[in-house]
């Protein structure tokens, strides 16, 4: 795959605050790429710069084959922008929303209703065209939002947040349709989350942020080999019921490193394999095991070690 967007040293600052610090970074085309980090991390600074929204401090970048300092109003014809507090307008509907986006964007009046019907047709809102948006949920506002992010056919699109505040539903329908908009009108997507599944599902390269520096970029296996804890075995263990004193004997046992609970689960980092000394303990104080197998680490786990238990 060839490079799209190629920033070098990207550096924005609000008085004192440097909100990105030196960022260097190369986005593939065709690729979802996601940025990943806590609030305040830099995110949605970054991808405003690099779609000609807010000028760099200092460093540059390139997309699409423009410099968004020198050109913006260039890499804005090329690129889309979703919002993480994307606004519609309840009392129109959600033709003429898009309509409102197309005008903004100078798109002719004659091609505007081919794009808003085929735009409306991807993303699942054709039934509800004529329906003012006030009635939408959020899900339905939110794959608006994806549309109008499109309204100008952009080679790149921009997505703060995208599934933000949906509902288990309304996420696996977003990501769904990123993914299916990837494939047919052939984009490059760059999304930022602070949802760490949803970008281990969604997302081909992932580039983890902290305190407005890009610490690394990679696929989620290599990132996980080079930022999770190297030694020891992670074990997933599901029982019928944990109580108080159980878990401090879990917890307790010689080899333990580390005990993340989540209801009757557990995520057991150890020195190495414990599963019959488990076993036994479990057994001895009346509990069942459901499950309990080895497996590799999680995205969530290179995130606790690079931030710790606060991140969120």
């Amino acid at each position: 795959m060839s490079t799209i967007i190629e920033a070098n040293n990207l550096t924005k600052k609000y008085g004192e605050f440097t909100a990105v610090d030196n960022l260097s970074l190369e986005v593939r085309e065709g690729e979802i790429f996601g940025l990943l980090g806590p609030n305040g991390a830099g995110k949605t600074t970054t991808i405003m710069m690099l779609a000609g929204l807010i000028d760099p401090t200092s460093g540059n970048a390139i997309v699409a084959g423009f410099d968004v300092t020198r050109e913006p109003r260039k890499v804005k014809a090329v690129t889309g922008y979703l919002h993480d507090r994307f606004a519609c307008y309840d009392n129109l509907t959600a033709r003429q929303n898009l309509d409102f986006y197309a005008q903004l964007n100078d798109i002719p009046k004659s091609k505007r209703a081919k794009r808003i019907d085929s735009l409306l047709e991807a993303v699942g809102l054709s039934r509800w065209k004529d329906v003012k948006v006030g009635k939408f949920s959020r899900g339905m506002k939110q794959r608006l939002g994806i549309a109008q992010a499109l309204i100008n056919e952009p080679k790149i699109v921009f997505l703060d947040e995208p599934t933000a505040g949906l509902d288990p539903q309304g996420t696996r329908e977003v990501r769904m349709l990123i993914k299916r908009l990837c494939r047919e009108e052939e984009l490059t997507v760059v999304v930022t989350s602070h949802i760490l599944p949803e970008v281990e599902q969604l997302c081909s390269r992932i580039g983890i942020m902290k305190d407005g520096k890009l610490i690394a970029v990679d696929t989620f296996e290599n990132l996980v080999k080079r930022l999770a804890p190297e030694e020891g075995i992670f074990i997933r263990l599901e029982l019928n019921k944990l109580d108080d004193k159980l878990l401090r004997s879990i917890e307790d046992m010689p080899g333990i490193r580390s005990v993340d609970r989540d209801g009757n689960e557990l995520m057991i980092h150890a020195d190495h394999d414990l599963r019959e000394k488990l076993a036994a303990a479990i057994a001895e104080a009346g509990s069942l095991i459901l499950t309990m197998h080895i497996v590799q680490p999680r995205l969530e786990e290179v995130f606790l070690k690079v931030y710790g238990r606060g991140w969120i």
